[in-house]
């Protein structure tokens, strides 16, 4: 019964998003009350969606990820240096307003650590490199960001940055739901409860991933909604990067030579941004800056939505087969 639980949930996930989503901006706009009950469940609702998805992964294969140094260049280089570059270019398309121009920046700047795993997995990725790799992301990224906004805006808005918020949400939501699914699989292959309740958790990430879209939707549409009319130009923006972003990474994994896990792996952690760790920093902005965080807001539900469309474009379309097949192909038609 499990088994075939599971089997109808994965085939019928877009499905359930797409209810997630509708279900979500319904409540969103039609009862923001709701949010004050919503937004504190986001970060839960995350580690328990990542503690699912990192039972899918065996853990050999993590440590093994870890040792790819070529997977792990090309995500830094991506993240750090080209998409510094395609973000500085499309901003240029902006009102040159600095409190919508922070917001575009501090969320297109930083790479997902979280929900990106979930992503790259649900397009059959490599997502244990997604996994091996977040560590690193997350550091640059404290790092890198103050001097990205000093480089784009000025000391003013690069005095702000701290590292609480980037810490807590990753030991929350990465390092948690880690290390609990390791000692989950280490008692299911010693124990018969243990392997059981592997096994029916195999059926939770569409669930969860879906509860997930609900709660970052239905809590965060609250914030976008008044303030629409200002922050409608950065849409195109955020539009923008999903298109570019996807089709750079696989260029890049092309040219290196990955295969199809590597390659959607690549692409997913290029265009996949760290909305949800960003917002409590642009929240914590003066007061001169009210509307960076609706301007963060509005890149995860363009974002989400887009992740929707993207888990079934890249393996379908845009790595539909490793690299080095489809270059096979090409010459042998040739």
């Amino acid at each position: 019964m499990t088994e075939l639980s599971k089997q109808w949930v994965q085939h019928n996930q877009v499905g359930v998003y797409a209810v997630a989503v509708l279900l979500a901006i319904g409540i969103g706009l039609g009862l923001p009350s709701a949010r004050s009950v919503l937004e504190p469940l986001i970060n839960p609702v995350l580690a328990v969606l990542l503690y699912v998805t990192f039972l899918e992964i065996p853990f050999v294969r993590i440590r093994r990820a870890f040792r790819n140094g070529r997977f792990m260049a090309a995500a830094l280089g991506m993240n750090f240096v080209v998409v510094p570059v395609v973000v500085f270019g499309l901003t240029r398309f902006l009102p040159q307003d600095p409190v919508i121009l922070v917001g575009a920046f501090m969320v297109l700047l930083t790479p997902c650590i979280d929900y990106v795993i979930t992503f790259t997995e649900l397009a059959g990725g490599d997502a244990e490199q997604i996994t091996a790799a977040t560590p690193a992301l997350m550091l640059i990224q404290l790092l890198l960001l103050p001097l990205y906004l000093w480089l784009f805006m000025g000391q003013q808005v690069a005095e702000f940055i701290e590292a609480g918020p980037f810490i807590e949400p990753f030991v929350v939501i990465i390092a948690l739901p880690l290390t609990l699914a390791w000692a989950t699989e280490y008692r299911a292959e010693r124990s018969e409860r243990g392997e059981r309740w592997q096994d029916a958790m195999g059926w939770l990430p569409v669930p969860m991933m879906g509860t997930t879209l609900f709660v970052v939707i239905a809590s965060q549409l609250p914030r976008v909604q008044d303030s629409i009319g200002q922050i409608a130009a950065v849409v195109p923006v955020y539009v923008a990067f999903l298109v570019i972003m996807p089709l750079l990474g696989r260029v890049v994994a092309g040219l290196l030579g990955m295969d199809a896990g590597e390659s959607r792996a690549l692409v997913f952690t290029a265009v996949t941004r760290n909305s949800l760790v960003i917002l409590p920093l642009a929240l914590a902005l003066p007061s001169g800056y009210a509307l960076a965080p609706a301007v963060v807001v509005t890149q995860t539900l363009v974002e989400l939505t887009g992740m929707v469309v993207l888990t079934r474009v890249v393996p379908a379309w845009l790595v539909p087969e490793s690299p080095d097949r489809v270059l096979g192909s090409r010459r042998r038609a040739e």
